[in-house]
């Protein structure tokens, strides 16, 4: 059995990061990238904290409006938590899907979520039927053999 102590590297990754960032999963896969996005190494691990309250609060609102309209798209039941591959599928083909939207070729969180908010007029105003086919179809990338 190894010394590692999880419950101690989680509480040194809360006090380290004051503002989680909710597409960490995808910045750290790297099929997408952000301006706001500031790497930390605890552990040996990689997290992610977000520079910037306001888009931080814009991104965190997104995120929770793919979570919903991704769940019947994933065919997930409404209790069911967030397995990784899933989340990936809703973080990457989300942004992928809202790059799509807007008719832009670049993958930056913030820039996008800025940008849709403005173009549609809310992130609630999203054509979320649009940005499901970037997570459905959206595959992650294999393991290595």
């Amino acid at each position: 059995m190894s010394g590692y102590n999880e419950q101690a590297y989680k509480q040194a990754r809360d006090a380290a990061i004051n503002r989680p960032c909710p597409f960490e999963r995808a910045l750290l896969s790297r099929c997408v990238s952000c301006m706001h996005a500031r790497r930390l190494l605890l552990a040996e691990r990689e997290a992610i904290t977000c520079g910037h309250e306001v888009s931080n609060q814009s991104c965190r609102t997104f995120h929770q409006a793919l979570h919903v309209n991704a769940r019947f798209a994933l065919h997930m039941d409404a209790n069911q938590a967030w397995p990784f591959g899933k989340e990936i599928r809703a973080q990457c083909g989300g942004i992928l899907g809202l790059s799509a939207a807007l008719g832009v070729d670049h993958a930056d969180v913030a820039a996008l979520v800025a940008e849709g908010a403005q173009h549609y007029g809310g992130i609630d105003l999203f054509p979320y039927s649009e940005i499901m086919r970037g997570v459905v179809h959206y595959e992650p990338r294999k393991k290595r053999r």
